[in-house]
Parts: structure tokens; C-alpha cells; sequence
């Protein structure tokens, strides 16, 4: 065989399905259904029109000027979009207010940001940094499906711990691994594909309990949309790492940003395992976007707010329906239905017209992930379920 065995042991992550065929209404990637924000638009084209030679030379490698407009984004926000609170001002312009759980209980600065090519780099260099085939980690066995991909990748043992009835977190169960056999720890929160959200004092909690020199990763993938953001306990703890992203409550899946939010050694630690990779894992208008995002998140607060508008009528309709439906702190609802099989489901819907996902793994194989998308396509889902269900 002329490939390593490397190579030949590789099991890749499957992502929400892509069409080629016909249009669908997309609702399966938990993707956000709106734009970025009219200036990451007009960022972007006055940059190319007007700076078209920085085209042609390589980009910050830092991303100094990305890494200030998000430490500033955080310090905002609080780091959860849809708790929010926003005020415009006579002149136009508007103050961002976090609500009063979220506020961070320090100054978020750039050297505790890292930026990569989306969360799923991130996560790689990540993984790269702190696990090896001697240094294992747990993990929810239902989890954002890309963690045991790496596990694979870089050869890395790992446990994965059941849920509990209720679909949440063994929080329990991990710790005791995770302290048995010295391991880190790593999990989404608010979970993938479950949507339920651990709070942060349980995942204060959760640190006071763990190895105080392995790592701890939480994914903030989705916490933008009800979760609590674990930013305020990096004040007291060193080994917690947390990773963030673009793609979810900003509007940038196709912009491919995923960020770090850690105390400054991790930082460097990531940007080592970076620097002997690519020196340069942004380009310039990746990292234009990014700043114009960053400085114009009100239109990203309200973005969320009505995702989560959206998000709490479907839970209702589903319930409604005869649904069994996990209460969710995401973009996303999961879940299935006493009379009809996860699969036909999907199926049965994608010949509507509209992509929801469906997981062929056992234990989950019943339900389905529905992206929230506008109201305008929540409606026309509903139509095709009560089609469906008849």
C-alpha cells in the first residue's frame, strides 16, 4: 500500500449534509440563518478596492488587531449575545451592556485570545498541545462528533462517559475517569447534538474537583444562544481553556473563525504548535471580517435574540406535535417522535424540500437535529411535519 498506516486507520468527521442537486430550505448545519452585519460587508469590499496590494503579501500572523476586537467584544458582551442589552444614542451610536450574570469579573486582554481557521483547527492544535498517546481525555459519549475524529488523528486514548437519563452531562462519572487515570476533560457546553447546557458554577464546581495540572476544555460553540460562559472563572483557574467560534451567533460559518479564550501561557502553548504548522492560519480579509464583526455586535445580539425567539415557538409546536424534545441553550432543537423513526423523518422532510440531520448512531439513532433558520423557514417546516405526520 503506498499509504502509511497512519492514513489507513483514519475514521473522518461527517458533516451536515451539502446538496448539489436542488435548493433545499438548509436547516441541518446549525448554521445561522441571517448575513454578517452590513459593515462586515462594507469592511470587507473597501478593504479589497481600496488596499488590493495587501492581497499579495502575507497577512498579520498574530492577528494582533483581531485578537484586541474580540478581548473588546467579550468585555461587551459578557460573552453571551442574547442576554444582552443594547441602548442607541441620539447620534447613532450604540452601547452593548452584558446582563448582570454574564459580566466578566475582569478585563479580557488580546494576549488570552488565539485565533485560528475555525473552531475545528482550533481544536486540532489543541488536541496536538495537550493530549498524546500518554495523556488521555474524557468526554460525553454524545458530544460534538469531531473530538473522537482527533482522538484517531493523534493517536490519543480516551473515555467516553453515557449521558444520564435526562440526556445531561455525567458530570460525576467523568471526574471520577478523569482523576483516576490523570486525564483531561473536554466538553461542549451548552452539548452538541443535545442542547442542554451545564451551568457555570457546576462547571466551577467540576474544576475544583479536577486535575489541577491536566487541561480543561469547554466548547463554547453555542453558548451565545441561553448558555453561561465559563470566561468569568479563568480568574481562578489556570487550566481552563475555552474555545469559541464565528460560525454560530456570528453569522461566520463561511468566514471559517474560531478563537481561544485562556490565560496567557495557554495561549502561547497553541501558538507554538501554530507556528511549526502554518505561521499564517488567517488571511487578510479574515481578519478584516473578523474586526468589522467584532465592532458591530449589536446586529449580532439581535441576531441571536431572534434566533432564540424562533428556537422557543418551534419547541412549543414540536411539544405541540407529540414531539419528545430536549429544552434547548442553543441555534438548534433535538428531537424525536413516539410514531415515526429518526431516519423516515429526515427523510420524509428532505423530500419536502427542507435538510434537518439525522444521526445513524446508536442511541441517538430516534431523533433529529433542527437547525433554527427565520421564521419564514421554521413555518415552512412546520407545514411539511404536520404533512408528515398526517
Amino acid at each position: 500500500m503506498i499509504t502509511s498506516s497512519r492514513m489507513n486507520g483514519l475514521n473522518p468527521y461527517v458533516p451536515g449534509e451539502q446538496p448539489k442537486d436542488r435548493e433545499y430550505v438548509k436547516i441541518n448545519a446549525n448554521e445561522n440563518p441571517y448575513p454578517p452585519s452590513p459593515y462586515v460587508i462594507s469592511s470587507v469590499q473597501e478593504f479589497i478596492s481600496k488596499h488590493p496590494e495587501k492581497l499579495g503579501v502575507y497577512p498579520d500572523p498574530d492577528s494582533l488587531k483581531l485578537h484586541s476586537a474580540i478581548a473588546d467584544m467579550l468585555n461587551k458582551t459578557g460573552g453571551v449575545l442574547c442576554r444582552c442589552k443594547t441602548s442607541t444614542f441620539s447620534d447613532g451610536k450604540v452601547f452593548v451592556e452584558p446582563a448582570e450574570e454574564d459580566k466578566i469579573p475582569f478585563t479580557v486582554t488580546p494576549d488570552m485570545v488565539y485565533t485560528g481557521n475555525g473552531s475545528d483547527e482550533v481544536l486540532s492544535f489543541v488536541f496536538y498541545a495537550f493530549f498524546d498517546s500518554s495523556k488521555s481525555f474524557v468526554m460525553p459519549k454524545f458530544t460534538y462528533s469531531f473530538y473522537p475524529v482527533y482522538a484517531g488523528f493523534y493517536n490519543i486514548p480516551s473515555d467516553a462517559v453515557p449521558l444520564k437519563e435526562d440526556w445531561s452531562i455525567d458530570i460525576q462519572k467523568m471526574l471520577e475517569i478523569s482523576k483516576k487515570n490523570k486525564s483531561g476533560i473536554i466538553f461542549a457546553n451548552p452539548n452538541a447534538p443535545t442542547s442542554l447546557s451545564v451551568s457555570r458554577e457546576q462547571v466551577r464546581e467540576m474544576l475544583l474537583k479536577a486535575n489541577k495540572d491536566e487541561i480543561f476544555i469547554v466548547d463554547e460553540a453555542y453558548v451565545d444562544f441561553g448558555g453561561e460562559s465559563c470566561i468569568p472563572l479563568l480568574k481562578e483557574f489556570d487550566n481552563l481553556l475555552i474555545v469559541r467560534t464565528f460560525s454560530k451567533s456570528l453569522c461566520g460559518a463561511g468566514q471559517r473563525l474560531g478563537y481561544i479564550v485562556a490565560n496567557p501561557e495557554l495561549i502561547n502553548i497553541v501558538t507554538t504548535v501554530k507556528n511549526s504548522v502554518n505561521h499564517f492560519p488567517l488571511d487578510a480579509i479574515s481578519q478584516v471580517s473578523g474586526v468589522a464583526a467584532c465592532e458591530s455586535v449589536d446586529y449580532y445580539i439581535n441576531c441571536a435574540k431572534k434566533v432564540c425567539e424562533v428556537r422557543e415557538d418551534f419547541y412549543n409546536f414540536l411539544s405541540k406535535k407529540g414531539f419528545f424534545v430536549l429544552k434547548s441553550k442553543t441555534n438548534f432543537l433535538f428531537a424525536s417522535h413516539p410514531k415515526i423513526s429518526g431516519e423516515e423523518l429526515y427523510q420524509k422532510i428532505k423530500k419536502e424540500g427542507i435538510l434537518i440531520r439525522h444521526f445513524n448512531v446508536q442511541g441517538i439513532e430516534n431523533f433529529v437535529r433542527i437547525s433554527i433558520g427565520t421564521k419564514e423557514q421554521m413555518d415552512l417546516l412546520k407545514k411539511a411535519i404536520e404533512k408528515v405526520l398526517g
